[in-house]
């Protein structure tokens, strides 16, 4: 059987959630192979919304299921929060759930040191979600981590002490004032709860589980935020792209199946970082009302901006992405024209090519296309949709060399057409 990947094509907030909650009925196994609570996925369903962080899409599927791979980061205290909420609808997370031993756990003081760092770098500022995911990949990449297998061994305790002192050293040359303190208790507490799962070695979990069923690995973020390819250093601090689903659960390449890549009809981006085709005006003000574009974790309102297919080709390509889904086509109803990025103009010259320097100004060059002005959430089936709208398709699945099989038209799970 196969490994097929779901990831994010933009700079996430694409939907994946959505479509992972729709695919995973296909998947006995649904797994996350990298970051943390800073990745927000929403759930829409039954006439109930949910937002997981680092729980897998899946969990609400009743025969699935949920890997937390080692390539994620886990903290304790947001976890335990999170499936204490999710258990009172009845779903049986510990049933449902296993996580790998070589996950690295968040602590408290990682927090801090997200914060404290953010806080010395001022304008230059990255604009982290502070969740401390930076802070616990440093440690992981520098051999000073604790891992989700440490918490069985018995002087764990000795351990997280020596981290902690490690980070209040790192503090105090920052000079960030804090309690370092504060919420061990509940960190210690939810280390506790985690004990009550099934810890596995995940390489081998998984590629027994390939043996005899299919899997779904739910990236998180998205492919412009991935800390080699994406806009650094106004990145993540994992491995976003496909790759890093062979990395973080412990799979070769030739394990890999279909690689679904999503994508919005138009671009959002939260926190610092270059955005071509971003808007400051009305238009854009418009597309952030229409499409409630708000962090599913931290509320921020996100920049919006029409479409980039120079850095979609670019991420389809990084990826080899297989099938596309489109999502959030129903917010661009109203508009009588709409605009697509077909290239660059870099230093005088046009481009197709995403540059190298972050900070190179970038000017879009747009090609504009009709509005279909129609109400596409009435949608189910390909051939109800608007003939502006299907030319709209057929110019994007040219232009990037991949057809798009999946169109989501509104936040629930009927509200998406199979193509």
């Amino acid at each position: 059987m196969k490994l097929d990947v779901v990831l994010g094509l933009q700079w996430g907030d694409e939907g994946k959630g959505k479509i992972v909650d729709v695919l995973a009925g296909q998947y006995p196994a649904v797994a996350r192979f990298q970051g943390g609570p800073n990745a927000g996925h929403s759930l829409h369903f039954e006439g109930k919304s949910f937002v997981l962080r680092s729980i897998p899409s899946g969990i609400f599927r009743k025969d699935a299921i949920n890997i937390v791979g080692n390539g994620v980061v886990l903290d304790p205290i947001t976890f335990k929060g999170e499936c204490e909420n999710i258990a009172k609808t009845g779903v049986p997370v510990k049933d449902r759930i296993v996580i790998a031993k070589k996950a690295h756990l968040i602590l408290p003081t990682h927090r801090l040191l997200d914060a404290a760092n953010e806080a010395a770098m001022g304008k230059g500022k990255i604009g982290s979600t502070l969740k401390g995911i930076g802070p616990t990949y440093t440690d992981k990449i520098s051999r000073n981590g604790l891992r989700v297998g440490d918490i069985l061994a018995p002087d764990f305790r000795d351990r997280f002490n020596r981290l902690k002192e490690r980070h209040i050293r790192q503090l105090a040359q920052l000079g960030y004032e804090c309690d370092p303190e504060a919420e061990e208790a509940a960190f210690m507490d939810a280390v506790e709860f985690i004990k009550g799962f099934t810890l596995v070695d995940c390489e081998y979990f998984v590629n027994e589980t390939l043996k005899t069923k299919s899997i779904l690995a739910e990236g998180a973020q998205g492919s412009m935020l991935d800390v080699d390819y994406g806009s650094y250093p106004f990145v993540t601090s994992s491995s976003t792209i496909c790759a890093g689903a062979c990395t973080g659960l412990g799979v070769s390449p030739s394990q890999i199946g279909h690689v679904y890549g999503i994508f919005k009809a138009y671009c959002t981006r939260v926190g610092s970082g270059p955005f071509p085709t971003e808007l400051f005006d009305e238009t854009g003000e418009k597309l952030r009302r229409l499409g409630n574009e708000f962090g599913a974790v931290t509320g921020r309102p996100r920049r919006c901006g029409w479409l980039d297919l120079v850095a979609l080709k670019y991420t389809v390509m990084l990826n080899g992405v297989t099938d596309l889904i489109m999502m959030k086509s129903d917010c661009l109803d109203s508009f009588g024209t709409i605009k697509v990025c077909t290239s660059y103009k870099v230093d005088g010259k046009e481009t197709d090519r995403v540059p190298f320097d972050t900070y190179t100004e970038i000017e879009p060059v747009y090609t504009e296309f009709k509005g279909w002005n129609a109400d596409l959430t009435w949608c189910r089936k390909e051939s109800e949709l608007p003939e502006e709208f299907k030319e709209y398709i057929r110019f994007m699945e040219e232009y990037l060399g991949v057809p798009i099989r999946i169109i989501s038209i509104g936040p629930d799970r009927d509200a998406t057409i199979m193509r």
